[in-house]
């Protein structure tokens, strides 16, 4: 197995331990502290629920699979691209509320989002094996952005639908073994990100982050307009 696969998913090992280590209880106040919650929670649930499915799937074979360079290789590609959804579906729920809550514009919203979504990414993107896969990423979250509809998320609406396909989509399982998983597969996610949502609820503050990121976007333009 290639060292750069290696590398590249030590960040979802990573955010994983810490949150395995500890229960994070403090106040969500900021972007940054959003955009931080949206990234380990999504290397979270990416990794906990392939690696649930994975080890569901395949009962006692599991151990002897990881001493198989190609389906290391495989199970990395997965989590990257599980990752990237659960990203921009955490960004989308919870940006939505805040959105909702502050009073933002929809572009206010939309800027929000981007900033989730960049934080998970830039953070990690040097892990990367191939710099096409982030922008890949990016375009696909950007396409997103223009049709989501965010009062109706606010309100209630699942924003939970990419990470679901992704898991079922790229788990490394025969597609003739995994064919009458998918119900199964999609709701298990879905779970998880419930779980994550109530601890937003709990935790976040916000109306706060949304005068937080209007300030920080004040800030943010001032010198081109002095």
């Amino acid at each position: 197995m290639g060292v750069e696969w290696t590398r590249s998913m030590a960040f979802l090992r990573e955010a994983a331990g810490r949150l395995r280590l500890r229960r994070e209880r403090e106040p969500i106040e900021t972007a940054d502290q959003l955009a931080a919650f949206v990234s380990t929670r999504s290397a979270f649930v990416a990794q906990k629920k392939l690696y649930g499915y994975l080890k569901a799937r395949m009962g006692t074979r599991y151990p002897s699979m990881f001493e198989d360079d190609v389906f290391i290789q495989s199970i990395n590609v997965a989590k990257l691209h599980v990752f990237a959804a659960c990203l921009s579906d955490l960004a989308v729920h919870t940006v939505a509320r805040v959105g909702h809550a502050g009073s933002l514009s929809n572009e206010q919203v939309a800027l929000l989002a981007s900033h989730c979504f960049e934080w998970g990414i830039g953070d990690n993107e040097a892990h990367l094996p191939d710099e096409g896969m982030a922008r890949s990423w990016r375009d696909g979250f950007a396409a997103r952005l223009r049709d989501v509809h965010w009062e109706n998320l606010a309100a209630g609406g699942d924003a939970f639908s990419e990470s679901p396909k992704a898991l079922f989509q790229w788990a490394p399982i025969a597609e003739n073994l995994k064919r009458y998983d998918q119900e199964i597969v999609e709701n298990s996610i879905r779970f998880a990100f419930g779980e994550v949502a109530r601890d937003f609820r709990e935790r976040a503050t916000l109306g706060g982050i949304a005068t937080d990121w209007c300030r920080s976007r004040m800030d943010a333009e001032a010198p081109a307009q002095s």
